[in-house]
């Protein structure tokens, strides 16, 4: 049974981390990635996927970033290129609020320019690989910039502007409401980050351990692709 997998990662540590090591960006190119229609959805990978892993993330969180980095976000940018999963992110920004600046807003304006770029894989690995302190706010325009330099292709005179002159405000807005409203009436203010939600059901805040432990994730990533009905019915 797929919740046998949450059992396993109780017994054996919750949250267990993955060696130190920063993530292949290989590949990241070889994806498609759009607009949704509801404005604020990003979609990364073959729209036919018959898995979808929604992911809400603040750029300037650090446990995404753990996820990102040593966790278990490479095995899942395996199932996207393997067509067996397609990742879609609302990306909020909550965190300027509760410490000050604007690095999370001006990350995710930054994120949308590199989307319209075809760049969005590529940008957002980047800046988790090189995020700030928490509490630095360090996403600034300059720094913002000389990351997209990582990036090949990206930098030019319409993402520039797109960066410095916060060309997609409305959509940092959106996506932090969309953000908000995920949390329903349990958590008005957002769900936390990061948050899974894998073909409509989300993994509870007590088994968030998966999102770190690689090899337990993959594993169940593969048991919802084998038997999906299995993983509509899981009562956790």
């Amino acid at each position: 049974m797929l919740c046998t997998a949450a059992v396993l990662l109780l017994l054996t540590g919750c949250g267990r981390r993955a060696a130190e090591h920063r993530p292949d960006f290989e590949g990241a190119e070889k994806l498609p990635e759009a607009l949704a229609e509801d404005g604020t959805t990003i979609r990364v990978g073959d729209p036919d996927a018959t898995m979808t892993v929604h992911l809400y993330e603040d750029p300037r969180c650090p446990v995404c970033e753990e996820f990102e980095t040593t966790g278990a976000s490479p095995k899942l940018r395996e199932a996207m290129l393997d067509r067996r999963a397609r990742t879609e992110y609302t990306l909020a920004s909550f965190l300027d609020d509760r410490l000050g600046g604007s690095g999370s807003q001006k990350a995710v304006n930054a994120l949308r320019a590199a989307l319209e770029e075809g760049k969005f894989v590529e940008y957002h690995e980047v800046l988790y690989a090189n995020q700030p302190e928490e509490s630095v706010d360090g996403y600034t325009d300059d720094f913002l910039l000389e990351l997209a330099g990582k990036v090949e292709g990206l930098r030019g005179p319409t993402f520039d502007a797109a960066v410095k002159n916060m060309t997609y405000r409305s959509f940092v807005t959106a996506s932090e409401e969309a953000y908000e409203r995920a949390g329903g009436t349990r958590e008005p203010e957002g769900p936390g980050t990061p948050t899974a939600v894998i073909n409509d059901k989300r993994i509870p805040l007590e088994y968030n351990g998966l999102l770190f432990d690689p090899d337990m994730f993959e594993r169940l990533l593969r048991q919802i692709v084998d038997r999906p009905q299995e993983w509509k019915n899981t009562s956790w």
